[in-house]
């Protein structure tokens, strides 16, 4: 299974790319952001209070993966 894969805001600076393509089996967004931990500055995944999308749409870390699907990586916005 292929998966895009996209990060932004602090996440794209702290893995210092914007995105990249995925291979594995994938049954749901978490074990692409478990795989992704490995990877130098990945830390910022591991937060509690991290957004995710499937296919431009905003989701929980268990929602379910099919071959070819973009997943997308945020923190949470703030504003003040």
């Amino acid at each position: 299974m292929k998966i895009s894969v996209k990060f932004f805001a602090r996440y794209r600076e702290a893995l210092g790319l914007d995105g990249l393509l995925v291979e594995g089996d994938f049954a749901c967004v978490d074990d692409v952001r478990q795989a992704l931990l490995s990877r130098e500055g990945a830390s910022v995944l591991a937060e509690q209070n991290l957004m995710c999308a499937r296919n431009e749409e905003l989701c929980q870390l268990d929602e379910p993966l099919a071959d070819g699907d973009e997943v997308a990586f945020f923190p949470t916005v703030t504003g003040g």
